[in-house]
């Protein structure tokens, strides 16, 4: 018990530090005259996924496959069945034509790239399957890609998103940021070790730890901006967010962890993989089922339901 409550202290710190990372950070750059869409697509979506970062580069440095894979996977799972399911029941989601047709697709490819990356058993004949350093590398070259083809829609003027910035001093919100990365860090570090006690004592797999527990504590930040702006109506920050971290997560945070230690993939976790890309699927054929693109209350339902159904089973069948 001890442990679990060590475990969930851990997010205290994680998520309170990623706001001060993000509220100080984009302040700073705003006083040296960055503009407001560079800092919404640097400052802020490294922010809303700096928990999942800081977990999972701590989970890498304990050489910890099963946190590292699962926190990621666990993640973008919720990010859909969860988030964008809960968002889209609150007010149905108009979804625009370079999310449809670009955003979506890329967060589908970055599940297919994970599943043939992480089965070197069933592709390539091997004795294990694992994401090993080029594979990391693989991952960071298409997040390379998708951060050139962010700014190249800036430049066609493709965001119109205002970004809220603090106005505070300079020095002030350096002190702030450095603040921030200090309790992101204590943090992480708190959750990792809480989830290894805690599937140690219980019982229960490190995989499932990260699947649920844990990928859903490091999602709250973005559960909290998608919420917001689906109840103000602001559909391209409430799915964008969704989907711009199911990308992120795999390119970027994945490919740094497979980078720093080969991330070995657990029995299991090709269900993971597979629900991962049937929920991006999902969401794709559900943009197309009206007359116009929008995710709509019913089908945020399903995907909600979908979601709560994999729980089950990871509860029912814990390997």
């Amino acid at each position: 018990m001890w442990h679990l409550i060590i475990l969930l202290a851990g997010f205290v710190p994680l998520i309170y530090g990623a706001d001060l990372l993000v509220d100080y950070a984009s302040a700073l750059a705003k006083k040296l005259n960055i503009p407001n869409i560079v800092i919404g697509l640097t400052i802020v979506a490294f922010g809303t996924s700096a928990p999942e970062l800081v977990v999972n580069v701590f989970a890498s440095l304990e050489h910890n496959s099963a946190i590292a894979l699962g926190n990621i996977l666990g993640s973008n799972i919720f990010n859909i069945g969860g988030i964008l399911a809960v968002s889209a029941i609150i007010t149905p989601l108009a979804v625009r034509n370079s999310t449809t047709w670009i955003e979506i697709p890329l967060a589908l490819l970055a599940g297919i790239v994970v599943f043939a990356l992480a089965n070197d058993k069933l592709i390539d004949g091997s004795e294990i399957s694992s994401l090993s350093r080029i594979d990391g590398i693989v991952l960071l070259i298409f997040f390379v890609i998708f951060l050139v083809y962010n700014f190249t829609l800036i430049k066609k003027g493709g965001f119109t998103d205002e970004v809220s910035v603090k106005d505070v001093a300079p020095w002030k919100a350096t002190l702030l940021v450095i603040a921030g990365l200090v309790l992101l860090v204590a943090g992480g570090r708190v959750i990792v070790y809480g989830a290894i006690e805690v599937a140690s004592r219980l019982g229960i797999s490190e995989r499932v730890i990260g699947l649920t527990i844990v990928s859903i504590g490091t999602s709250l930040p973005e559960l909290a901006t998608s919420v917001v702006a689906a109840r103000k109506k602001n559909f391209d920050i409430a799915i964008g967010n969704v989907v711009g971290s199911n990308i992120f997560n795999i390119f970027f945070i994945l490919g740094v962890s497979a980078t720093i230690y080969p991330v070995s993939v657990q029995k299991g976790s090709n269900i993971d993989i597979l629900m991962n890309i049937l929920l991006g699927l999902i969401v794709f054929v559900f943009i197309f089922t009206g007359k116009e693109k929008w995710i709509d209350r019913k089908e945020g339902i399903v995907m909600l339901l979908i979601y709560l159904g994999y729980l089950g089973y990871l509860i029912a069948i814990p390997a």
